[in-house]
């Protein structure tokens, strides 16, 4: 199957005046916007690739001007309570945050390595990070570091040296939605979206990281492959979401959580739903069935 007609570059941005960038963050922008705003003091790029050392990139291998915080390795995610993959404290992750040199005026640009959806979904979790946090002004890269080094981007043989800043915050739990929301959703008939593949969402296989095969109850399943192409490193458009959440029966403006084992691949479809889509009523489970199944007393699947 080809994506060509509905993957693309979904934003397509003339170099403008850092504020006017700031104020007018896109959820994704090209790597072509990004070689234009080269050189913006206001620009912090944050390299999330993992294990670029072990790659075969040369004498060359990071990003001009770009931080590195690998997402596996850096802490963007931590155990809480026995919870894996967890948002820290907000004072834990705004010091990660102000140590890659990001201000509250600064405009973001997150980079993975835009190989499949699993691994791009590195940076719609950290770009949902930075939201939560109250900071609105951050992007992706469409397609990461494969767009980029395709459209000659400049390489370099070191990461940036950055000086640590200081990193508000200002959560917007409206975002996040705890096991609490969810059992409340359960109650009150509020949709539950589960971004995880078919075969998890029906109990066929799980992860082992969840208690037992299943989902949560009346959940509907909207898989993290199919809002990015890994044949063409670019991100659903507006108009699929669309398609795939009428398919789903879910309203463009509906409240709903979406959920997958540890809040990774939800993170997928959070952006697709709530930053590409457009759907400010959609909310993140980054507990999901890790935290769910976790107790035998909640219902499963």
């Amino acid at each position: 199957m080809r994506f060509a007609p509905i993957f693309a570059a979904a934003v397509m941005v003339v170099a403008a005046p850092v504020l006017a960038v700031a104020q007018d963050a896109t959820p994704l922008v090209t790597a072509e916007w990004l070689k234009a705003q080269a050189g913006n003091e206001n620009l912090k790029i944050i390299d999330i690739r993992d294990n670029i050392e072990g790659t075969d990139l040369g004498d060359l291998p990071y990003i001009a001007n770009a931080a590195v915080a690998p997402y596996a390795s850096a802490g963007w995610r931590v155990e809480v309570q026995g919870v894996p993959a967890q948002i820290p404290a907000p004072e834990q992750i705004a010091e990660l945050i102000g140590s890659l040199g990001v201000d509250g005026d600064d405009h973001v640009v997150i980079v993975p390595w835009g190989t499949d959806s699993s691994e791009f979904g590195g940076a719609t979790r950290v770009y949902w990070t930075f939201k939560y946090l109250g900071h609105d002004a951050v992007s992706i890269l469409d397609g990461g570091w494969r767009q980029y080094d395709a459209q000659g981007g400049e390489r370099v043989a070191e990461p940036a040296a950055v000086a640590a800043a200081e990193f508000p915050v200002t959560l917007r739990p409206e975002l996040r939605a705890t096991t609490a929301d969810v059992e409340a959703a359960l109650a009150s008939g509020v949709k539950l979206v589960d971004g995880r593949p078919e075969a998890q969402f029906l109990g066929q296989s799980k992860s082992p990281i969840v208690r037992i095969e299943g989902t949560i109850p009346g959940a509907v399943n909207l898989p993290h492959s199919t809002v990015y192409s890994a044949e063409y490193a670019s991100f659903a458009l507006p108009e699929t979401v669309a398609t795939l959440t009428q398919a789903l029966g879910l309203a463009a403006d509906e409240e709903n959580i979406v959920f997958c084992n540890t809040g990774h691949w939800a993170s997928i479809i959070w952006f697709a739903l709530h930053e590409v889509g457009g759907n400010e009523k959609t909310a993140m489970y980054d507990g999901s069935m890790a935290e769910w199944a976790a107790d035998p007393s909640r219902p499963i699947q």
